[in-house]
């Protein structure tokens, strides 16, 4: 958890980073997904060695820490990132095994990106293929059944604690998803009543009359919750919002009545020393992982069959990305061969100018068909070399029989290299 909230990244950081993408040199794609249990960049790069520092350094950036944290770091280059990102697209690399919220997060963060407009071929196509594999996961299999949230797993934790929730009371500081799943495990799990506290008033209002709760006043909250056994801290803020001094406060009008926080916000919204204050439980995300989860052996064998699906997906998606190389490629090709049967149709025309509009549709089919069948065959050559130690051979060769490096008098050298550079990549 220490580790965890340093780099959590918020919507608007991640925002702003990906609309000064441009500014890291090698990074032309990139999408940020961070959650309560992750903080992850997904790139296309020139160079997956070289580039790594550059990543690493719009990781620094966007959560505007530079500690030394290599040993908390991983990465993923190729068919192994494509693994990943599926794994976590369809909850098998989630904290809770088949939870639900983890697939509409990669969806938000792949939305963002687009609007900053820093995907393209390679993350659109990754990322729908992802989105795709984790709703195939839980179509087909029951890694979804009897699955737990983090908010379900916190009410467990409340209940496990305290023996029954029936006679209790409960403040939940939050009005996002997560604090409405966990209002609805808190009513469904019995308890008596719901102080809900937000920022935005009128959130927390429409929250608590969903569930006949009561919204409260986010500044000073803690002064109204006298009668309250349980606090549940969801919040978006990028600092602490309960803080000792008036817990202490709090513990005293309470005349040494316990009190549980379940605090699943990262970064955290308790602050630590909290749990010292006599009478305060204290438990963070990290404690959730200690929930017993009676459906956990369950849901593993429906894994093996998602790991399945997700292998499936990763072998289909490979044979795909094995063309992108040639696209460019056979897109130049193909502009070559549209230009020369247009100047070719201008010059003809010129010299029959009692053609009439039929015999000039069929002078404009026929010589298509005559471009689409002289193409047909170098481009199944093309296709048939994708990914085998001919692909290179067939490039060059292509690039010089057609002179396709010379191709497109109006471009700039700059739009010639940017074409070429999705075949690089």
């Amino acid at each position: 958890m220490e580790v965890r909230e340093h780099f959590s990244i918020s919507r608007q950081s991640v925002r702003d980073g990906l609309e000064n993408l441009n500014e890291y040199e090698g990074i032309s794609e990139a999408v940020v997904l961070s959650t309560c249990n992750r903080s992850e960049m997904y790139a296309v790069v020139d160079d997956a060695k070289e580039d790594i520092a550059t990543l690493k350094q719009f990781l620094f950036d966007l959560t505007g820490n530079d500690e030394d944290i290599d040993a908390y770091l991983y990465s993923f280059v190729d068919e192994e990132c494509i693994r990943h990102l599926f794994n976590v697209a369809s909850s098998l690399d989630s904290l809770v095994l088949g939870e639900g919220q983890i697939l509409s997060q990669v969806k938000e963060a792949y939305a963002i990106a687009r609007e900053a407009g820093t995907t393209s071929t390679v993350l659109n196509t990754l990322f729908h293929r992802a989105i795709a594999t984790g709703k195939r996961v839980r179509t087909e299999t029951r890694i979804a059944y009897n699955s737990v949230s983090v908010s379900y797993a916190a009410v467990e934790l409340a209940q496990e604690k305290l023996g029954s929730l029936s006679a209790s009371n409960a403040l939940i500081f939050g009005a996002g998803k997560m604090a409405e799943l966990t209002a609805q495990h808190l009513v469904a799990h019995g308890v008596r009543k719901i102080y809900v506290a937000n920022r935005h008033i009128e959130k927390a209002e429409q929250l608590a009359a969903e569930f006949g709760g009561e919204a409260v006043p986010f500044e000073g909250a803690l002064k109204q919750a006298v009668d309250v056994d349980v606090i549940v801290t969801s919040t978006g803020a990028p600092h602490y919002v309960v803080k000792p001094w008036e817990t202490r406060q709090l513990m005293t009008k309470r005349k040494g009545r316990p009190l549980f926080f379940i605090d699943i916000a990262v970064p955290r919204d308790v602050d630590p020393e909290v749990e010292n204050i006599k009478g305060v439980t204290l438990y963070n995300i990290d404690a959730l992982e200690a929930v017993v989860d009676e459906h956990k052996e369950e849901r593993q064998q429906e894994a093996k069959l998602a790991r399945a699906i997700v292998e499936e997906e990763v072998k289909s998606i490979e044979d795909k990305f094995q063309y992108l190389s040639f696209r460019p490629l056979m897109a130049l090709l193909s502009e070559r061969c549209e230009r020369i049967r247009l100047r070719e149709i201008r010059r003809a025309s010129s010299k029959l100018p009692d053609l009439t509009k039929s015999e000039r549709r069929q002078i404009e089919h026929m010589t298509r068909m005559i471009v689409r069948k002289i193409l047909r065959m170098p481009m199944m050559k093309l296709n048939a070399s994708a990914g085998t130690p001919q692909e290179a051979f067939y490039i060059e060769a292509m690039r010089a029989l057609f002179k396709l490096d010379t191709i497109g008098e109006a471009a700039t050298s700059e739009e010639r290299h940017n074409r070429y550079r999705d075949a690089k990549q």
